[in-house]
């Protein structure tokens, strides 16, 4: 074999060698991520489980406390859609790997003002997609009440604006999380959700038959 023959014949062989050590690099950083996401969702879900039941069978608590970040505030939950979920304070990105976040800068679940909840869109928001107006949403608190929203409106804003924060008269709740619900990567998007508080006896509560905590 003549020195070019030999020369083409090792760069061949360095390319196939260096494609090989590529295509294992991808696939463990595939197998990475799927198991990093794995973790995550498994994490999440079993946070769920034992503060649900904790704030189910806990007692209320009557007297004045004030919340610090990640500690529990209630519950919320879409009959007509599979959500429920735990609410925490708080919006860290921790935090809300594991539960819904109430904004500490909003008033709480009850009072007067508009109360902010945000949620990520592929986990505990995601069945907001599927939201309209007049779907009732509930809010249960660490002190055993229970509040009612009719949805009045769902927007798509920037991440910019602070109008859906915005200081209200009445008795509202802004759910927030990404959109949209499909984007791969960070998302551009929010998509709001308006509601406002109404008397619980007025509205006739319909369970979903597919309930799930993610």
């Amino acid at each position: 074999m003549n020195p070019e023959n030999r020369s083409l014949t090792s760069a061949r062989r360095f390319a196939v060698r260096s494609l090989r050590y590529l295509s294992y690099c991808f696939l463990l950083a595939g197998v990475a991520a799927v198991g990093y996401a794995g973790y995550i969702l498994a994490d999440a879900a079993g946070y769920q489980a034992v503060e649900l039941r904790k704030f189910s069978h806990g007692a209320p608590l009557i007297e004045p406390h004030l919340l610090t970040l990640g500690e529990v505030v209630g519950q919320i939950e879409i009959p007509s859609l599979p959500l429920s979920a735990v609410i925490v304070q708080g919006d860290s990105p921790e935090l809300l790997r594991r539960a819904v976040g109430h904004l500490a800068e909003t008033p709480m679940p009850g009072e007067w003002g508009n109360v902010a909840l945000a949620g990520h869109r592929d986990t505990f928001f995601r069945p907001l997609r599927h939201i309209h107006p007049g779907d009732v949403i509930a809010l249960r608190t660490f002190r055993g009440e229970t509040f009612q929203y009719r949805v009045e409106s769902t927007s798509v804003v920037s991440p910019t604006d602070m109008e859906i924060l915005k200081p209200s008269n009445g008795r509202e709740l802004t759910l927030i999380t990404c959109f949209p619900f499909d984007y791969i990567g960070p998302a551009p998007n929010r998509f709001i959700v308006r509601a406002f508080e109404v008397a619980p006896t007025t509205i006739p509560l319909i369970q979903h038959p597919g309930r799930r905590i993610l």
